[in-house]
């Protein structure tokens, strides 16, 4: 899930928010200003419960932020990488360069998360209290109850033991420990996600049998949506116990045909050394190191009158913004950033810095058709030996 716009940076960590979470705080700030609020404190104008309930649905996404920001920051501790958080439709997802080195480490890092929101709601819910007791009943107390019972809500749900939520991480996490197998692992909490999302769609559907079309509609795209990212979490696990010990070196085209930052943007599209080559290229700066990536697409969209006047490196994709790695480096871990990369590309560099070469998702697809080709063959010859070693013995 990618940013549509940046929200800055909050402890040193990149956060974005899909346009999305605008859907989210229009619904919720709908539903407590046409519904709740008025419902149980009358007699205020319109645009007071409008104003607070846009208050309330904010600081509800601010709860939401603080969940993945806790996420994060344990996982910077326990060794891991953030890229950043994006906030959407959802809720949020911390976006971690690579998996836990531990059972113990996952257990962290997913366990924090429920936490963090149990607190907020515990706290929400004193401040009503303490408010209600100075001030009586009103609409402060009412939405710090709302945001007491939505956070502790939040933090029940997110602990079932079904990926993609926390409690499923916490399941892996056991499941890692007692049998050592990280694939075995994954393969149960997605199951588990599976079968919850399957439920809470069935749910769905009864609800809007019964009429609430809304809250059917709801439970049936969260069920809808646990299972599709749970089948994606399986798949890639099975995919990175396959590229497990398979170096970046072995994918990667060496030594790729790069451009300089300072060329025009008609000089590299007129090139006829670069024609129908590839559709992407590494930018190389003053210092011959890699500084971007510019494809032929982007190039394109610069208008024909000021292509000759216009460097590549003003349109360039900067090389904070794309996955890279080194040769020595495991593919299995460069695999998740490069999937999540709008351009499907790595480049790959060398202890010094310099380009190496570059990783294309075309390039693991090859790699995983021959790499599951050879597994299904030698199956099908461990099987076949072990059929004739039966069927001699049997003669025998």
């Amino acid at each position: 899930m990618n940013a549509t716009f940046s929200l800055g940076r909050i402890v040193g960590i990149r956060v974005g928010a899909h346009w999305s979470v605008l859907a989210v705080l229009l619904i919720l700030t709908a539903g407590l200003a046409e519904g709740r609020l008025p419902s149980a404190h009358s007699g205020h104008s319109v645009w007071t419960y409008w104003a607070v309930g846009l208050a309330t649905a904010a600081v509800f996404l601010a709860s939401l932020l603080a969940h993945e920001i806790s996420h994060a920051v344990v996982a910077r501790r326990n060794g891991v990488t953030v890229e950043g958080i994006t906030l959407w439709l959802l809720g949020g997802v911390a976006r971690l360069r690579s998996e836990a080195p531990s059972p113990g480490a996952e257990l962290r890092i997913a366990g924090v998360g429920p936490l963090v929101s149990l607190v907020l709601g515990v706290l929400f819910g004193a401040a009503a209290g303490v408010l209600g007791g100075l001030r009586g009943a009103g609409l402060g107390v009412e939405a710090l109850a709302w945001l007491a019972g939505i956070n502790i809500l939040l933090a029940l749900f997110n602990a079932l033991p079904a990926a993609p939520l926390d409690g499923g991480r916490l399941l892996r996490a056991v499941v890692w420990h007692r049998t050592g197998d990280a694939l075995r692992a994954t393969l149960t909490a997605t199951a588990a996600g599976r079968v919850l999302g399957w439920l809470l769609i069935g749910a769905g559907l009864y609800l809007l049998f019964l009429g609430a079309s809304f809250s059917g509609i709801w439970l049936a795209v969260i069920g809808w949506f646990l299972i599709a990212t749970a089948t994606v979490e399986g798949g890639q696990a099975r995919m990175r116990e396959l590229l497990s010990g398979v170096p970046v070196r072995d994918v990667m085209t060496p030594d790729p045909h790069a451009v300089p930052a300072g060329a025009s943007i008609a000089g590299f599209l007129g090139d006829p050394a670069l024609r129908y080559r590839h559709s992407a290229f590494p930018v190389l700066g003053d210092d011959g190191r890699p500084v971007g990536l510019i494809t032929v697409h982007r190039a394109g969209q610069v208008p024909p009158g000021d292509r000759d006047t216009t460097e590549l490196g003003s349109v360039m994709v900067p090389i904070t913004e794309l996955p890279t790695a080194g040769p020595s480096d495991p593919l299995a871990g460069l695999l998740p950033r490069l999937e999540g990369s709008p351009l499907r590309r790595a480049l790959v560099l060398s202890d010094d810095g310099a380009l190496a070469g570059i990783v294309t998702s075309s390039d693991i697809s090859r790699l995983t058709t021959w790499l599951t080709s050879t597994a299904v063959w030698r199956g099908s010859t461990a099987s076949w030996h072990e059929t004739a070693g039966r069927r001699t013995d049997d003669q025998r």
